[in-house]
């Protein structure tokens, strides 16, 4: 990869090219935890392995520091983000919130057709190979993501930018290191069931109430997640 993007002149037009091409890179990387929470960001080792110069590099860093993927440290440069329990708590506090406004002004303002292409997205869900085998849910983004789409369907621009593009990656993120949880990608396809009917039955009351409840299971998940991997916990289940 890097050999043939080391091939390309660096132009303005093309500088911007690579500059995304390393930000979608990275983003999905640092997403899907092929880059570890906490990591330190090294900018000569990125650019030689991307074969880019500094400026597109920054360029993307700057972009993921953006989204709240990458933090900067003084003095230690940027690092993935790494939220604490208290943190991660509060993030899933907003989502419960937010998401159930988007919910009821979907259930208000989402065309029939919208309706029916979330009933396929669902659909589309349900195959996965993972799902199938209970060992995660359908994680990819954007008019694929259940929730990107109702949040789209609420009409709402402000509330779209906030959960569509300033935290929607790093809400992606912690989805997907937790929806491997035993159980848990079954019990969610169910209760994203149970919310489309409500939106398709114009139920905006109902509609907000199922997906505060639905998000407040996953806060609970990541909650029970994070006591079972405390160090305390652990040492007690090494001495039993």
């Amino acid at each position: 990869m890097s050999e043939a993007l080391a091939e390309l002149p660096l132009g303005e037009s093309e500088s911007g090219t690579l500059s995304d091409h390393v930000f979608r890179c990275m983003q999905s990387a640092i997403v899907r935890g092929e880059i570890a929470p906490g990591s330190k960001i090294s900018e000569p080792e990125l650019a030689r392995a991307y074969g880019i110069s500094r400026g597109p590099l920054r360029e993307a860093i700057r972009r993921l520091e953006g989204q709240r993927l990458l933090v900067r440290v003084p003095h230690a440069g940027a690092r993935v983000v790494s939220l604490s329990q208290a943190e991660l708590i509060e993030l899933y506090e907003i989502r419960e919130s937010l998401e159930g406004m988007a919910c009821r002004l979907a259930a208000e303002r989402i065309s029939r057709e919208e309706i029916d292409e979330l009933r396929r997205v669902l659909e589309t869900h349900q195959r996965d190979e993972a799902f199938r085998a209970g060992i995660g849910y359908y994680q990819q983004e954007g008019d694929f993501d259940f929730h990107y789409r109702i949040i789209q369907g609420s009409g709402n621009r402000t509330l779209s930018n906030l959960l569509c593009n300033e935290l929607y990656q790093l809400v992606r993120m912690y989805r997907i290191q937790f929806s491997a949880t035993p159980n848990r990608p079954h019990q969610a396809f169910a209760e994203h069931h149970r919310i489309l009917d409500a939106i398709a039955e114009r139920d905006g009351e109902l509609a907000e109430l199922l997906m505060r409840r639905h998000i407040a299971a996953s806060k609970r998940n990541v909650e029970r997640h994070l006591q079972d991997a405390s160090p305390k916990n652990a040492k007690q289940r090494g001495k039993s």
